[in-house]
């Protein structure tokens, strides 16, 4: 299942929703793209009206200017599958098409970590140049202002092979799901994910992991990206059955709990079996602090005001606002949401040369929001929403464990 070149479960499903439109609107006046550019003709017509007519085949190239943020679906107040039927036909379209070499490199974000993390100075020096970065915008249409990720010459495998908790567990074991940013690029959040985790008495389990084949899936690579899915699936039952899967990417765990299922229609029991036990980082901790698993009650006070968006990938698991609900549990910490759809970034699509400046527009609200309140951080659940918004607001983004990780007096950097 997920096969582009099959009538794939998720389809079937989405086309069934399509008929239950009464065209209201509601989904045109909430997405961020059709408000930023003229080029996009909104969701409501490349989603259930031109889903009547494509009979298989895509009909509107206006579509290629959505960014499946997800914000038409969770807004429709009839439940028609909008942002899936659109992720769907715009993959078919792409096929239709020819897939660009850009849209097939971006997503091997596992080898790009590998091939950049031993040479980590010299390819962030790289990154930062002008004239290579002009090359690159030309040859590959990145655009030469998008954000990019920062290098680490230890990855998160490496700080796992060396590193010995601090104490012993006291609770059951719950699996780390890195994420491929998270092994590479964004590996202090992994490691102050662990930290936590392990300070409040989890023993943490990491298996060896790559992507979850989320940007293989918005690039239309949904043959790719099934199988890299359920390869992690593989490698995370592995581990053990029944145990929690806990992940401070945003983006991938809803990926597992959400996309692959419901965007690309893979039915595996593998699947099953890993998303039901999986849980975002902010998610898992209020559950178990609710469930009176866990106790907060000598977290240091943080005198602070934070500036917080939740990503349109975190928004579409209707999980409510567990970070914002996590970091107010810190004596002295107010958190002051953002209240927008979406920072523009929405995975891979701010990075292409043609959608940069509409990106920017949409996500322009969210850096006014950032720059205006910040007191030297703000605050964002998934890595490439992070990447865009500090680029562009200038301000310090980091993953709500920072503020945690302070709060229990496991570290002093929040502010640095």
């Amino acid at each position: 299942m997920g096969v582009i070149e099959e009538t794939f479960s998720g389809h079937e499903a989405s086309r069934a929703s399509l008929d239950a439109c009464v065209k209201c609107t509601i989904c045109e006046t909430m997405c961020p793209v059709a408000k930023a550019t003229p080029l996009y003709t909104g969701p409501k017509y490349n989603g259930p009206q031109a889903e009547r007519f494509r009979d298989g085949a895509s009909v509107d190239n206006s579509l290629e200017w959505c960014n499946f943020c997800g914000i038409c679906t969770l807004h429709c107040p009839q439940g028609v599958k909008i942002a899936e039927l659109n992720e769907q036909a715009a993959a078919k379209m792409k096929h239709q098409n020819g897939v660009p070499l850009r849209d097939r490199l971006i997503p091997l974000t596992v080898l790009e970590g590998k091939v950049l993390s031993p040479i980590a100075p010299l390819a962030n020096w790289g990154l930062k140049q002008k004239p290579i970065r002009f090359a690159v915008e030309k040859i590959i249409k990145v655009h030469r202002e998008a954000p990019m990720p920062e290098a680490h010459t230890e990855t998160l495998s490496k700080w796992i092979r060396k590193h010995k908790p601090a104490t012993k567990p006291t609770k059951g074991p719950v699996i780390f799901f890195q994420g491929c940013a998270g092994g590479y690029f964004e590996t202090e959040t992994s490691v102050k994910s662990i930290e936590v985790l392990e300070h409040l008495g989890y023993e943490v389990l990491v298996p060896k992991q790559g992507c979850c084949g989320l940007a293989q899936q918005s690039n239309g690579l949904f043959k790719q990206s099934t199988k890299t899915l359920l390869d992690i699936c593989d490698k995370i039952i592995a581990r053990g059955k029944d145990i929690p899967v806990v992940s401070s990417s945003g983006s991938c765990i809803g990926m597992i709990k959400h996309e692959a299922h419901e965007i690309m229609g893979v039915d595996d029991p593998r699947l099953h079996d890993v998303s039901v036990r999986s849980f975002d980082f902010c998610e898992f901790l209020m559950e178990e602090y609710r469930n009176g698993e866990i106790d907060l009650s000598d977290l240091k006070p943080l005198d602070l005001t934070v500036p917080y968006h939740q990503p349109c990938q975190v928004k579409s698991q209707g999980m409510g606002f567990p970070a914002v609900q996590l970091m107010e549990l810190i004596p002295g910490v107010k958190v002051l949401e953002s209240n927008e759809p979406c920072c523009g970034i929405a995975g891979t699509y701010g990075l292409k040369a043609e959608r940069y400046d509409v990106s920017q527009k949409i996500g322009a609200k969210v850096f006014e929001h950032m720059r205006e309140y910040n007191e030297g951080v703000g605050v964002c659940d998934t890595e490439t929403c992070r990447w865009q918004i500090t680029k562009s607001s200038g301000v310090k983004i980091v993953h709500p464990v920072w503020l945690l990780h302070q709060a229990l007096g496991l570290s002093d950097n929040l502010l640095d």
